[in-house]
């Protein structure tokens, strides 16, 4: 018996005994395979050809899966088919496009009768603990970005300035609530050394009102103050920080979020800034980017400030999402699992993309900060397993609009960190980030699917090796999906020789390379659900296994289950997977 028979008869008697398919018609072999694994598992691969050995890993991981999902249990199976076309790129991203933000928030910041956000505020938060310093090295290299709503409010304990380093206080009247707070330079020093152990890639925020004044409600004039700005930039320079990029402002793009600033103030205080860091940096080899505006898009706003910044000023322009609404919003399962709404932000990447290519083609385009709920998140939600699908689908359809980086608001801090606030605890979203960190390369690939809306597909160059990986995210409670993958670059290839037989074959199966040992080829696996099937659980499952810290505190391991790469894919109802490719022939990626 072939292996890819022994998994479709297998995956089928777990489907039939769960109730999840209607009929299917069992062969003899089939119905005397379900006898054998049951009554003889542990001997199994003594009476099977040796080929099969290898896929029982996979074969018991179904069993696993298939047991987790103990609620919304599926009622039918759906065949799908998806192309991938493999020849050429249609988007780029950059190795360091999972992104994460420390924000300046207080303990003290509440919303909805909550105050979600502790001891994470970059001027408070605990770099001792172990858990965060491990949380970054996972990465290798973690793209940190610092900033948020108070960032403009923020003033760095230099010799220019002239006033007492004071924290952030409540003060009514104040910029969201709060006065104007100080970074003290023995904190920075922390935080750089932190970031160097750690090996983190850093954009700091900074304070872009400094000087100016409220000219009306919500709208701010007057000439931008650089002065404390240089100061704390010398002083990085001066102590050997590496500083990958400096973003100018936060949330004052478009009319504003508390405040705005107009484009053409923006723009010309972005060449007076430009021309600030090729100083400070002249005698250094590789000199910060510019990152500007830190805002929600704006058409007009965005090309504005291109256009008066002029060419080589900006070199990334970084645009907010919040889609989800409010964290309070009753409808956010909703939201999350519904495919059209889900799509209604490829407008958003799609409307900036062509900006900057008519007004700013110098420039990148990075989300800079994306939390899906605004106003600290949603408790039970933004921390659980369900917000994976909103956040993985997010950085697939970034990815396709040539975004280079996704920071994810937050790494700690609110109901929507990657780690818990209390505990340091990677929270599911987490282990979403670090397997598409680890699987998923540069190259974005074009995808053509018959599949429903619901199942939202995904394909990219594979990281640091040949193939590619697929990203898959099931929204539907009621439908598995069995999936074929096919090649188009093979399709085209072979289409003058290749038998009517093997024309089935690839209609049914993986096709992925062009060589008789293709049979003897495998793929790896990541299915994640959620624990005990509950999607608003903060406990993630990797084909099986929760994802827990081990013994000795430590990230686990994120194994895959490898399968024979002929064997179709099986997608569970209200689950995602990474499918990885080593062997598939793709000269996009080579």
């Amino acid at each position: 018996m072939s292996v890819s028979k022994f998994n479709d008869c297998f995956l089928m008697w777990i489907l039939i005994s769960r109730n999840q398919v209607g009929h299917f018609r069992f062969s003899f072999s089939c119905t005397l395979l379900k006898f054998m694994v049951v009554k003889f598992l542990n001997i199994f691969c003594y009476v099977l050809p040796a080929a099969v050995c290898p896929s029982m890993g996979y074969t018991m991981s179904l069993l696993f899966l298939s047991a987790s999902l103990s609620v919304n249990l599926a009622q039918e199976v759906s065949h799908a088919t998806i192309v991938v076309h493999s020849s050429t790129p249609i988007a780029e991203t950059d190795d360091s496009f999972i992104c994460a933000t420390l924000d300046w928030w207080p303990h003290d910041k509440c919303n909805y009768n909550q105050c979600p956000w502790g001891y994470s505020s970059v001027i408070n938060l605990d770099l001792s603990h172990p858990l965060l310093g491990k949380a970054i090295q996972a990465f290798g290299h973690l793209r940190i970005r610092i900033g948020g709503s108070l960032q403009d409010q923020v003033l760095y304990d230099v010799e220019s300035l002239k006033s007492p380093c004071h924290p952030f206080r409540k003060e009514k009247g104040g910029l969201f609530g709060f006065s104007k707070g100080c970074l003290h330079m023995n904190r920075w020093d922390e935080l750089n050394h932190f970031f160097s152990r750690t090996g983190a890639i850093v954009t700091f925020g900074l304070n872009a009102l400094h000087g100016r004044h409220r000219i009306r409600k919500g709208v701010w004039g007057g000439a931008w103050d650089p002065s404390n700005a240089v100061g704390f930039m010398n002083y990085t320079v001066s102590k050997g920080y590496k500083i990958d990029s400096w973003e100018f402002g936060n949330e004052l793009s478009g009319s504003g979020v508390g405040a705005s600033v107009s484009a053409e103030l923006y723009g010309s205080d972005l060449i007076n800034l430009k021309e600030i860091i090729n100083d400070l940096y002249k005698d250094t080899d590789i000199k910060p980017s510019l990152v500007a505006p830190g805002g929600f898009f704006d058409k007009q706003w965005f090309a504005k400030l291109l256009q008066v910044s002029g060419p080589d000023v900006v070199n990334i322009v970084t645009h907010h999402i919040y889609n989800l609404g409010p964290g309070n919003d009753p409808n956010l399962v909703k939201k999350i699992l519904d495919p059209h709404y889900l799509s209604k932000i490829e407008e958003t990447f799609s409307n900036l993309e062509r900006t900057i290519k008519q007004n700013g083609p110098w420039a990148s385009a990075w989300v800079g900060e994306s939390g899906g709920a605004y106003n600290s998140g949603g408790r039970r939600i933004s921390n659980s397993f369900i917000n994976s699908f909103w956040y993985l689908d997010q950085l697939g359809i970034a990815s396709m609009y040539n975004t280079r980086a996704y920071c994810r608001q937050t790494l700690i801090g609110g109901n929507y960190g990657l780690l818990d606030t209390a505990t340091f605890v990677p929270n599911p979203d987490y282990y979403s980030a670090l397997l598409w960190h680890r699987l998923i390369g540069k190259g974005v690939l074009a995808i053509h699917t018959d599949a429903s809306p619901f199942l939202r597909s995904y394909a990219h160059c594979s990281k640091g090796r040949p193939g590619i990986a697929l990203l898959l995210i099931n929204l539907s409670n009621q439908t598995n999906y069995i999936i074929s993958i096919q090649n188009d670059w093979n399709l085209l290839v072979r289409k003058n020789f290749e038998t009517p037989f093997m024309r089935g074959l690839k209609r049914s199966v993986s096709w992925v390379g062009s060589e008789a040992s293709d049979e003897t080829l495998t793929r790896e696996e990541y299915h994640l659900t959620p624990q005990e099937g509950h999607l608003q659980s903060q406990t993630m499952v990797l084909n099986g296994i929760p994802l827990e810290l081990t013994e000795d505190g430590n990230i686990p391991q994120l194994d895959p289950v490898h399968v024979e790469v002929k064997s179709p894919i099986y997608i569970n109802s209200l689950s995602i997977s990474f499918i990885v490719f080593p062997n598939f022939d793709a000269p996009a990626c080579a």
